[in-house]
C-alpha cells in the first residue's frame, strides 16, 4: 500500500476569508433578487404585466429577501457547527 501524503495544514484566517466571501456573496444576490422583483412590481418588463407581474414581482421579493436574511443566518450556524480542520 502507498502512504498518502498527509492533508497540508489548514490556516484559520483563510478559511475565514472565504466563509464571508460566501456570506456576502448570498447577501449581494439576495439584493439583486429584491430589486428585480421590485422592477417586476413596478411592470418595468414587457415579457410579465398586469397582474402576473405583481405575482411574480412579490415572488422575486419574498424569495430574495429570504436569501438576503435567512440564509447568511443558516451558513453561520453551519460554519459555528464545523470549525476549520
Amino acid at each position: 500500500m502507498t502512504d498518502l501524503p498527509p492533508f497540508p495544514p489548514v490556516d484559520p484566517e483563510k478559511v475565514a476569508r472565504q466563509r464571508h466571501f460566501a456570506i456576502s456573496l448570498f447577501r449581494l444576490s439576495g439584493a439583486f433578487i429584491v430589486m428585480f422583483g421590485f422592477l417586476a412590481i413596478a411592470q418595468r418588463f414587457s415579457w410579465v404585466q398586469g397582474t402576473k407581474a405583481k405575482a411574480f414581482g412579490t415572488i422575486m421579493v419574498l424569495t430574495g429577501l429570504f436569501q438576503f436574511v435567512i440564509v447568511p443566518r443558516l451558513l453561520v450556524a453551519l460554519f459555528r457547527k464545523r470549525p476549520p480542520q
